[in-house]
């Protein structure tokens, strides 16, 4: 089913301008086909494509690392063990970012309790007093 640059930014999200953007800029992993008109025809490999390529960005995937794996995809067979090794790299690299953000959770847990407990205990005044403060 052949589907128009309004309907695939509809189903993904991403804005005509977006579309357009990652097609330039080789994000894509196979050429967008052009109807009769000009206009761009997509198909439902290409809307797949797109919603990897929209959690590869939200998982802080660089473009750069996202034009590389396209590129590989385009070339066809042969290249998988490059591709693998693309992917295990950012795997890596977001594990580290998931581990940093848990360390940060346990602070902020750490902070919520300390608060909780003290306006429970109304003794929330001057808390977190930026000079000389003692309090949690």
């Amino acid at each position: 089913m052949d589907l128009s640059i309004g309907e695939v930014a509809r189903r993904t999200g991403l804005s005509v301008h977006t579309l357009r953007l990652y097609e330039r800029e080789g994000l894509l992993a196979s050429p967008v086909s052009r109807d009769a008109s000009g206009r761009r025809v997509y198909r439902e490999a290409d809307v797949e494509w797109l919603e990897y390529c929209t959690r590869f960005r939200a998982s802080g995937m660089p473009l750069e690392a996202i034009r590389r794996f396209a590129a590989l995809v385009r070339q066809g067979p042969g290249n998988e063990p490059e591709r693998l090794a693309l992917l295990r790299e950012h795997e890596e690299r977001v594990r580290e970012r998931i581990a940093e953000l848990q360390e940060s959770l346990a602070v902020i847990r750490h902070k919520v309790t300390a608060y909780a407990e003290h306006v429970a205990a109304g003794r929330a005044a001057g808390l977190w007093e930026p000079a000389g403060s003692t309090v949690d």
